[in-house]
């Protein structure tokens, strides 16, 4: 049995702990190195970006009552940086992605995808995610193994510690580290700022789409729909929530968060599995993160790009390998045909991109079931 499956304690809708806290840090990974490349490189207010991001993870907390990743959207993130659009183009594809979201939702398009979507595939994309995860986060710990070492270590002593998390331990020594470097912020530097608003070009959202827009749809539709939906069935059985809720959520966030100078958002199964192997169980984790990005919006918007910059990602590494491990972990549960579709999708998934591991996997499942369908007709013939 998974890990997940032998959880059976009650939790309350909403839990403030140092458990909530801990769980709410375990999508870091994916947050910390898109979010400073964006501030840094793109010019993306950081006021607009963490006060967005924190407003939407208290929503999602409070309708929810679950842990509900929220992360960047990483083909946006890494065409934006590597092109340096400008902010304008950043907030422009995240309006056009939520037009295109609310569309697929109520044309009833999502429906379709996902009942020809069968779960050896689903499982596969979880699987060849948490191996992308793993080996990231080997990359990152590369530069000083040691301070890699005892992330895993902190990890696996105190995970479960509710009086200490290991989460919010890493977090503490990382902020450690970024103040012996002297890189903590001045007293002169915390300020109210507040967002500017934004009203996205149609020629930014045209241009947008087609330099990775339409790239971001299949890739969003396997990480940030069908997986985690499976995902929250699988760790909260009493609470599933539907594919169709949840790009619907994406179409609203979006729309709305770019005109509050906020980045493209989408949720993400890597995302929940972090926040739930950190502990993470109920409405509360987003919410406390949502309150934490938020004062950092308002208050350290000027400062946090230091901060973020100077961070010892070998701490995040350690946290990532883990939750890629605990990702990959519900191809277990699959046995024959749909265990051998699960592996193959997931290493397609790996050597090529996730959306056309989906594709791939996709394409076995059916020529598999049409043949059979064909063998059996002449069976009984």
């Amino acid at each position: 049995m998974t890990e997940q499956a032998v959880d059976v304690q009650e939790y309350q809708d909403f839990e403030f702990n140092m458990r909530e806290l801990a769980g709410s840090m375990g999508d870091f990974g994916t947050l910390f190195p898109l979010a400073v490349s964006y501030i840094a490189i793109n010019g993306l207010n950081p006021a607009g970006l963490f006060i967005m991001l924190g407003l939407t993870n208290i929503a999602l907390g409070l309708i929810y009552k679950l842990p509900m990743p929220l992360q960047p959207k990483k083909i946006i993130a890494v065409t934006a940086i590597t092109q340096r659009w400008s902010p304008s183009m950043v907030y422009a594809s995240g309006f056009g992605l939520g037009l295109t979201w609310l569309f697929l939702t109520f044309t009833g398009l999502l429906k379709k995808l996902v009942q020809i979507t069968p779960e050896s595939v689903v499982r596969g994309i979880q699987f060849g995610l948490g191996i992308l995860l793993a080996v990231q986060a080997v990359e990152w710990i590369q530069p000083s193994p040691l301070l890699g070492l005892l992330a895993v270590v902190i990890v696996l002593t105190l995970r479960e510690n509710r009086f200490a998390p290991a989460a919010v331990v890493l977090m503490a020594v990382g902020l450690i580290i970024v103040a012996i470097q002297g890189n903590m912020p001045a007293v002169q530097d915390i300020r109210l700022t507040l967002p500017p608003l934004n009203i996205p070009r149609m020629g930014d959202v045209w241009q947008s789409m087609i330099l990775a827009g339409f790239a971001q749809i299949p890739l969003s539709i396997t990480n940030a729909i069908i997986a985690p939906a499976a995902l929250i069935r699988d760790y909260f059985p009493k609470k599933a929530v539907s594919e169709r809720k949840l790009m619907l959520n994406m179409g609203v966030m979006n729309i709305v968060s770019s005109l509050f100078s906020g980045m493209p958002m989408c949720h993400g199964a890597g995302g929940l599995a972090g926040q739930y192997y950190f502990g993470a169980r109920t409405g509360g984790a987003p919410i406390l993160e949502g309150l934490i990005e938020v004062a950092i919006g308002l208050f350290l918007s000027e400062s946090i790009k230091d901060i973020m910059v100077n961070f010892p990602m070998p701490l995040i590494a350690g946290m990532m390998l883990l939750v890629g491990i605990q990702l990959a972990k519900p191809i277990l549960k699959l046995k024959k045909f749909p265990l051998v579709l699960a592996v193959l999708t997931g290493i397609f998934s790996f050597f090529t991109n996730i959306a056309y591991g989906f594709i791939f996997g996709l394409v076995i499942a059916h020529s598999v079931g049409f043949f059979q369908s064909i063998r059996e007709k002449n069976q009984d013939t």
